[in-house]
């Protein structure tokens, strides 16, 4: 089995200790090891698993019914084929606590929308801009105008910058910029000009090192 074991990727090696309610993190020598000490505690398992078989068969009374409950099993097994394991990060308990802290205070930040966003439909698909000019009824803060960035509406500084999962996200343009990422606190996010080839390396090469990908496109 530890042939077949070295063979797979992280992400599948993860799937399979997922299933197991083993432990995901470490490298994928750590998981290997993990699996095959599994695989040995349960060498004694297929006959139990056959005798339960064998009195469900017994218990069973309508045949339509064990039909039915097969389908339901066959198409889950088809939804989860292609499914990719999501990492995720090794986090201390401070990070977490930030993490946790500045989901609650973003809950509490008002939208900062640009001068005029209702009236010109450009500007309310662009980003905060801040209003210039000495008649400004958004500079001079009125009441029915959309709120300010101030420096009070800052978040923790623990987790400034971090992605939401908790991973720090590393630009990606070619398979090669995945070698210094860690995957256990970093994250890979693909840039929007590179093309759907270059994707499918950066996506399988991920795959191997056990790196998430933040963007990952479900077509490629």
């Amino acid at each position: 089995m530890s042939d077949n074991y070295e063979d797979m990727t992280v992400a599948e090696l993860k799937v399979i200790l997922k299933e197991r309610d083993l432990p995901v993190s470490g490298k994928k020598a750590d998981l290997i090891e993990r699996l095959s000490q599994s695989a040995e505690e349960e060498d004694l398992e297929p006959v139990e698993e056959s005798t339960e078989e064998s009195s469900v068969e017994e218990s069973s009374v309508d045949e339509t019914e064990d039909d039915d409950s097969w389908d339901e099993e066959d198409w889950d097994e088809e939804e989860d084929e292609g499914h990719v394991a999501k990492q995720k990060p090794v986090l201390t308990e401070e990070m977490k606590a930030a993490l946790e802290l500045r989901s609650e205070q973003k809950k509490k930040t008002p939208s900062f929308r640009r001068t005029e966003w209702f009236r010109y439909k450009r500007l309310s698909r662009s980003g905060w801009r801040a209003p210039h000019g000495m008649d400004s009824k958004q500079r001079r803060n009125y009441k029915y105008r959309s709120s300010l960035v101030r420096v009070g509406h800052g978040k923790v500084a623990a987790a400034r910058g971090l992605h939401p999962s908790g991973f720090r996200e590393v630009m990606v343009q070619k398979s090669g910029d995945l070698d210094a990422i860690d995957p256990e606190t970093e994250a890979a996010r693909v840039g929007r000009s590179v093309g759907g080839r270059k994707r499918e390396h950066i996506y399988s090469r991920a795959d191997e090192l056990g790196i998430r990908v933040l963007n990952r496109r479900r077509d490629v």
